[in-house]
């Protein structure tokens, strides 16, 4: 500044620290808090998603929540990035939206697909292969995290299929139903893969999806706090009435405690109990015959054509495993009934091996 002038950057400037008071008072410190608590619980549940998927240790931090716009974001990213969205259709309204850096991408991808992923660390490009990769994966994790939302607002959630949409820093970030200005909240993480990624990820919320989550649940804490003022209160007064006090004693002065006394055990035959099966006859059971499984690559099942052949984990003289709503019931062999495949049951699980099978 000179003679009490300020320059054109320094107004600039001023005007941005304004802006920026004026977005944060937008959201509240209670809000602000309740929202990195969501986050960190949603976001906690999609680590273990991925590290499920990619077979390494995931862990992410504590949040940062900040309330920004899409065009400061824009502006404040260097790195190319891939913007996975996806919008609510029940539950909540507004969407909710992951951004990872392009390089991190890769080298999730690769882990995938079996590539290298230290090479994947420096690129800045994707190919088909690598963003179909990694849209699962942050389908994956997207989808865990809403699901731990859905738990924690006791409500049922729905989203749209998931959009991906790489942005290398030339256009403008594209967001369904945000505008450049449009306030929004940001939920930043940092996030490390074992030794192979150590970079950041952001949830982007609209402001009203985060107003809504907030007072759902600061709603929920107000009324819990109430109930248990109340019950201090009741428990107070009836500790300050001395007439209460000299009754309970007397109560308890009148019990009278005894040895239990029981009866002999005798032998006698189990009475049979009503069967009420009949009522549940007609509920449906999905069953399934399994003839074997395997594990493979996304890189083997794209490379199979027709007339590959994937081996099995079982001999071709093994029984075959019959599940019934996802437990094992029986075991059974392959027979042909009038041109339609059918199976033989063999044998039927004992209940000791079933309760052991289903650890």
């Amino acid at each position: 500044m000179n003679d009490g002038v300020l320059s054109q950057q320094e107004i600039d400037f001023l005007l941005r620290g304004g802006a920026d008071k004026k977005q944060a008072s937008l959201l509240t410190e209670g809000e602000s808090d309740m929202l990195g608590e969501v986050g960190n619980i949603s976001m906690a549940t999609a680590a273990t998603a991925l590290s499920q998927i990619l077979n390494n240790k995931v862990e992410i931090t504590t949040p940062k929540v900040t309330v920004t716009t899409l065009k400061k974001l824009q502006e404040s990213t260097s790195i190319p990035n891939v913007i996975f969205q996806v919008k609510f259709t029940r539950g909540l309204e507004g969407s909710n939206v992951l951004l990872i850096n392009v390089p991190d991408a890769a080298i999730i991808a690769n882990l995938m697909i079996g590539g290298d992923s230290g090479e994947a660390g420096s690129v800045h490009t994707l190919s088909d292969m690598q963003i179909s990769a990694v849209s699962e994966a942050m389908n994956q994790m997207i989808g865990s995290a809403s699901t731990s939302l859905a738990a924690m607002l006791g409500r049922s959630l729905n989203i749209t299929p998931p959009t991906v949409q790489v942005w290398d820093g030339h256009d403008d970030i594209i967001i369904d139903g945000i505008e450049a200005e449009q306030t929004i909240v940001q939920v930043a993480f940092r996030m490390t893969v074992e030794d192979m990624i150590d970079s950041h990820i952001m949830q982007l919320f609209h402001l009203d999806t985060v107003k809504d989550i907030t007072n759902s649940l600061l709603s929920e804490n107000a009324v819990g706090r109430d109930n248990a003022r109340q019950e201090n209160k009741s428990d107070g007064q009836s500790q300050q009435s001395p007439e209460a006090n000299l009754a309970k004693e007397a109560m308890e002065e009148a019990v009278l405690v005894q040895k239990p006394k029981f009866g002999e055990l005798q032998n006698k035959p189990m009475q049979e109990k009503p069967q009420n099966i009949d009522l549940i006859m007609d509920v449906p059971l999905e069953l399934n015959v399994v003839l074997g499984k395997t594990q493979r690559t996304i890189r083997e099942v794209l490379a199979l054509t027709p007339g590959s052949v994937v081996e099995l984990n079982k001999l071709a003289e093994e029984p075959l495993e019959i599940y019934v709503n996802g437990k094992l019931l029986a075991q059974g062999e392959v027979v042909v009934i009038n041109e339609n495949f059918g199976i033989r049951i063999t044998n039927i699980i004992s209940a000791g091996d079933r309760v052991k099978s289903l650890g």
